[in-house]
């Protein structure tokens, strides 16, 4: 499995892998006994990317697994570390950390203009039409790591997460919020574009 990005910092260990063709993915070494269920019906670029995962988790921790809470949220065993879990085939991205950590793959495209209503607000105030794309996969990508870090996780990504305005880079950080009536958490999100794709990692 070829090593694509590490942007790990003192934070939380992040780490890209990229798909190989040649690359052997067997799911009864690399996918745990309680997850073999998971993949049945799977597409195979989904199976691989399910793969590709446990395979560099093996590289990080070889003896902890990844399970699954009742609404589906990733978490290791044993339970000294937190993960979280992205991919955009044919790239996979897995955040460790002692403390909680989100992170979200998102590869540009242009019909991410076609949902902007869905999920964009206060953040119509500072977009530059001009870099459309960009500036809403890098949003997305913050509110979707945002959702993965906090404990409330709120529906709506228009309704209750906010990205504070930013000047698009090919990296930068973002301030971010999380909100409700009731209240109001704020993150840092390291953000980082590189050929078609965008990373975000709140920790």
């Amino acid at each position: 499995m070829p090593f694509y990005k590490d942007l790990s910092d003192d934070v939380a260990k992040v780490l890209m892998w990229e798909y190989d063709e040649n690359e052997v993915l067997d799911s009864n070494e690399l996918l745990e006994p309680e997850n073999q269920h998971k993949i049945l019906g799977y597409h195979p670029n989904k199976i691989a990317e399910v793969l590709m995962v446990r395979k560099l988790l093996k590289t990080v921790l070889p003896n902890h697994k990844i399970l699954y809470r009742e609404n589906g949220e990733p978490y290791l065993f044993p339970q000294d570390f937190h993960i979280s879990i992205s991919h955009s085939y044919p790239l996979v991205a897995l955040a460790i950390s002692k403390k909680k950590v989100g992170i979200d793959l998102e590869k540009r495209k242009e019909k991410i203009k076609k949902i902007r209503h869905k999920f964009i607000l206060h953040e119509d105030l500072f977009i530059d039409n001009n870099e459309e794309v960009d500036y809403l996969t890098a949003i997305w990508c913050v509110k979707e790591a945002l959702y993965k870090i906090h404990h409330s996780k709120h529906w709506s990504l228009k309704k209750h997460y906010d990205v504070l305005p930013f000047e698009l880079k090919e990296a930068f950080t973002a301030k971010s919020r999380v909100y409700d009536i009731e209240n109001e958490d704020f993150f840092k999100a390291r953000v980082s574009f590189f050929e078609d794709y965008c990373l975000a990692i709140v920790d």
